[in-house]
């Protein structure tokens, strides 16, 4: 059996899904050997997940001889420089989203989200990801991006038909929102490359965007995006303090509402919506009309537990599912959420490809474009016109 040994930078909440996922890897004999990350949490980190190694810095864990991998699961400001420095030391990268951003440069105004045109962020990160392509390529290492959405079950079971009918996919419909982000740094461009469209839309965008090049594959044709149109807002701006109890999103320059639509080659469409101000736990849904039926890939909420509970208390150690602000009146019940939404299938497919050299399913190609599309989003919505890509 292949052993594959990880270095883990960051040890919040993403890190928690993905050292979840690394302990029911079967078939390859994988191994968390290090993480690295700065404070004092990353010590109880370590701790409690039996990591032998810590670091305190990321040049260290790369020049660690006995890592294989390097999975990032930090703020995107910091992946681009991550991706390249850990593959050049001869690792296989995971990357959680997003791929890419604009983040500032210097002699920008402040908060760039504000005084930044989307036009030029839209050429720079080109540039940045072109380069960024350019270094992943030259050292011949696996770059696996860590879109959860791409392996959720509701999401390759849709693939799968979509392969079996080769039917013309001639509308996709994807949202991921919530009440808002519980990570300070979501507040601000400059270390999230965008708001609620970049954050949470990513996801959904990613798979509409996979799911309409198994479409082309399965018909033997060539599709692309041909051009996009796009809005966003702060639909919160307005509320007084007393009105965002359970309103998370509190933006200093970016977005908490925004929508893109993108129209491909062969002049059907997908429309991407995501939005911080949605209560009652995370949605992640893309519908998807065929010339032959239609499919509704609710990953959550989703019917598999409903509840109706009336003690909060009684159900004080009970997860329900995420971003619910209470357990009591009728309830989605997640079950195994990591599975449902893909995580366990991610980590599974990447620890085979880092076994065996196969290309992930959810690969650079997927993260270049999905970033790419985001951003004519931002500039579509800026200028209030279609961007033709």
């Amino acid at each position: 059996m292949a052993r594959i040994r990880v270095g883990l930078v960051g040890c919040g909440f993403v890190s928690e899904l993905h050292m979840y996922a690394f302990r029911r890897v079967y078939g390859v004999d994988v191994e968390v050997a290090a993480v690295a990350a700065r404070g004092d949490k990353v010590v109880a980190f370590a701790q409690h997940h039996n990591i032998p190694r810590v670091y305190r810095s990321f040049a260290e864990l790369i020049a660690d001889g006995e890592l294989d991998v390097i999975d990032i699961c930090t703020p995107p400001n910091l992946h681009a420089e991550m991706i390249v420095a850990s593959m050049q030391s001869g690792k296989h990268v995971i990357c959680e989203k997003p791929f890419a951003g604009y983040f500032g440069r210097e002699g920008d105004t402040r908060p760039i989200g504000k005084h930044v045109p989307k036009a030029l962020m839209y050429e720079r990160v080109i540039e940045q990801m072109d380069r960024t392509r350019a270094a992943i390529e030259r050292t011949g290492k696996l770059f696996m991006y860590a879109e959860d959405w791409i392996y959720a079950p509701a999401v390759t079971k849709t693939a799968e038909i979509i392969k079996a009918t080769k039917d013309k996919i001639l509308f996709m419909k994807g949202e991921e929102s919530h009440s808002g982000s519980h990570a300070a740094h979501a507040a601000q461009w400059a270390m999230t490359g965008g708001g609620s469209l970049i954050r949470m839309g990513c996801h959904p965008l990613s798979a509409v965007l996979y799911l309409k090049q198994v479409e082309a594959r399965a018909r033997g044709e060539i599709i692309r995006v041909a051009s996009v149109t796009g809005d966003v807002g702060n639909v919160t701006a307005g509320l007084k303090p007393e009105e965002r109890t359970y309103i998370k999103a509190n933006p200093v320059d970016v977005e908490d509402w925004g929508t893109l639509t993108a129209t491909f080659s062969d002049g059907t469409k997908a429309t991407v919506f995501s939005g911080d101000m949605i209560m009652g736990g995370v949605r992640n849904l893309i519908e998807t009309y065929t010339s032959g039926g239609s499919l509704f890939a609710n990953i959550t909420p989703n019917t598999h537990l409903v509840s109706y509970q009336t003690s909060e208390e009684k159900l004080a150690n009970v997860y329900i599912t995420e971003k619910v602000d209470r357990k009591t009146g009728w309830q989605y019940v997640c079950l195994e959420e990591e599975w449902t939404r893909g995580y366990l299938q991610e980590i599974q497919d990447f620890m085979e490809c880092a076994a065996t050299g196969r290309q992930p399913l959810s690969d650079l190609a997927l993260a270049y474009e999905t970033i790419k599309v985001n951003y004519a989003g931002y500039w579509a919505a800026e200028e209030g016109r279609r961007v033709v890509l």
